[in-house]
């Protein structure tokens, strides 16, 4: 059983080749298929909300899965748009429905909606994404937090965005060495611990943002050791049933290795 130090190193290590294993997976390759066909025939709110098919693809896309039967409640996010400051999606501390409603702008764009980059191959980007991390989560939860880490690192803005973000502050706190019993402490207070020890900004840096990931599934793997196959312990949506599974990790481990 390979560590968690090593299997995302693996990943990592050629992330095009991680991406199109895992889009090659056969119910990825389906659903992102019907996707890129039908997606083209919607021009409007009521279309994209009717396609379950499609609706669902794109929320697994952004990571709002767990929210795909709240179509009333996602209606709103996408009929009032993003170009106000008071907008639904706007004022909604979770940022991921801002990027759904920027994505399906049918507010701004109206019929032409669909015909967007964002819509089409940037949905499709965000899906195989997805399902990459949710792959690895099958065989090592840590390997999906980095994962997930990495793919968010770059927009982080202060220590309150980790703070609202169980599966980040999972991460910080296992890297940095913070009991966990800190989540009860004043949000203030766990602020300031977290910005005591990481400076934000260094996690724009890909060199250091490395070794912050590699501090991180070295000390994963000591209290997670991978002798067996491990229970996920923080959510980050519901999982997508294919992604980079056992055999296709071992294809990449042993092109690493020196195969083709």
């Amino acid at each position: 059983m390979l560590t968690t130090s090593a299997s995302y190193g693996i990943i990592t290590a050629n992330l095009a080749r991680s991406l199109k294993a895992a889009a090659d997976q056969p119910q990825v390759a389906r659903e992102t298929a019907y996707y890129l066909e039908n997606i083209k025939t919607v021009r409007s709110i009521d279309d994209f909300l009717a396609d379950d098919r499609i609706f669902a693809y794109a929320m697994k896309a952004f990571g709002l899965q767990d929210m795909t039967y709240a179509k009333a409640f996602m209606r709103k996010v996408l009929t009032e748009g993003v170009a106000g400051s008071g907008s639904f999606a706007n004022k909604l501390a979770d940022t991921r429905y801002r990027e759904f409603a920027g994505a399906f702008n049918f507010a701004a764009f109206g019929a032409t909606t669909t015909s967007s980059s964002a819509t089409r191959q940037g949905t499709v980007d965000r899906y195989v994404r997805q399902a990459l991390e949710e792959g690895a989560g099958g065989r090592d939860e840590g390997v999906r937090l980095a994962l997930y880490f990495e793919r968010k690192a770059t927009d982080l803005k202060s220590p309150y965005s980790i703070l609202a973000d169980t599966a980040l502050l999972k991460v910080v706190q296992t890297a940095l060495n913070l009991p966990a019993t800190t989540s009860l402490l004043d949000v203030d207070k766990q602020a300031e611990l977290i910005t005591a020890r990481l400076d934000i900004a260094d996690l724009k840096d890909p060199d250091k943002l490395a070794r912050f990931l590699k501090r991180f599934t070295s000390l994963w793997e000591v209290s997670n050791p991978t002798a067996a196959a491990p229970s996920p312990t923080v959510s980050i949506g519901q999982p997508i049933q294919a992604g980079l599974g056992g055999d296709v990790l071992a294809s990449l481990q042993n092109l690493k290795l020196g195969g083709n």
